[in-house]
């Protein structure tokens, strides 16, 4: 990469250069720009932590957010679409889980340590 004349002269142009470096693949921007984009409705944040931890049903998931069965399909579609979590069919049911991808495992710690959670398996332990 050629290297770029600023307008203003900090005394970091280097530092500048080498993170501009790094940056340049804006599609990986994008892919995180989504995730975050998905996990920024409070509703769907909760059911992406529920799954980081359990494995449920529509209807399980319905009861314990309070919500309507449509609705949870609904946020459990977008959370899917990006890789957040997984599903699999068992007779008429299908069950849902946080994907295991170190992206996922990543989101999860950050979300429980921004909101002072403590994951139930620590408890435990």
């Amino acid at each position: 990469m050629e290297p770029k004349t600023l307008p203003h002269n900090h005394g970091n142009i280097s530092k500048s250069e080498q993170i501009i470096a790094r940056i340049t693949n804006t599609e990986n921007f994008q892919t995180v720009a989504e995730y975050f984009k998905q996990l920024s409705d409070g509703n769907r944040l909760r059911i992406f932590l529920l799954l980081c931890h359990c494995e449920e049903c529509v209807i399980n998931i319905s009861a314990l957010m309070n919500m309507s069965s449509p609705a949870v399909s609904h946020h459990l579609k977008q959370l899917k679409a990006i890789g957040l979590i997984i599903s699999h069919r068992e007779g008429k049911e299908m069950y849902y889980k946080a994907s295991d991808t170190p992206e996922v495992q990543l989101l999860h710690k950050a979300i429980e340590k921004m909101m002072q959670i403590t994951c139930p398996d620590e408890i435990n332990e």
